[in-house]
């Protein structure tokens, strides 16, 4: 049997002493730092989501605010169209057609597009030779959209192909 002599093996246990010590000391504050990352990309995420949130919902209330104005709108277009829209009425009107679309709002009133039942509602069905497919031929009230959301369909008159 050789003996070490004891000196070697006190400075071996020291050493691995010093070297457990040390990796005590290192692993919390990996630990803690990791923590804390997680705990920052957690706060980031939810920040991400309440402000997504918070700007879906305001989109809904400015979207029911607007469709509350569609009947007036209606009626201006109507007074328009009859020649009733003139003077300090028609100053209001203009300014409330230009508000509600700086809010977003648009109207649509094509004819000759093919029929989209998600924007559409047909009121009324023509057959003709001419058309391949499903038209909007006579727009009867229009529809309003507040960026891609449909507020209102507009009520058409469509034209079918003949079978």
């Amino acid at each position: 049997m050789t003996e070490e002599p004891i000196g070697e093996e006190s400075a071996e246990q020291a050493l691995s002493d010093a070297v457990a010590e040390a990796i005590a000391e290192v692993d919390p504050v990996a630990v803690l730092t990791s923590d804390l990352q997680r705990l920052q990309a957690d706060f980031q995420n939810y920040r991400k989501r309440i402000d997504k949130e918070r700007s879906e919902s305001s989109e809904v209330v400015t979207g029911l605010v607007l469709a509350q104005f569609l009947a007036a709108l209606d009626d201006i277009d109507r007074a328009e169209e009859h020649g009733e829209l003139s003077g300090g009425f028609k100053a209001v009107a203009d300014q409330l057609t230009a508000t509600t679309a700086k809010l977003g709002l648009t109207k649509f009133v094509e004819t000759g597009v093919i029929f989209d039942p998600y924007i559409h509602e047909a009121l009324m069905h023509e057959t003709s030779p001419t058309v391949t497919e499903t038209q909007v031929t006579k727009v009867l009230r229009p529809g309003y959209k507040f960026k891609e959301r449909v507020l209102r369909p507009a009520q058409v008159i469509v034209t079918d192909p003949e079978s």
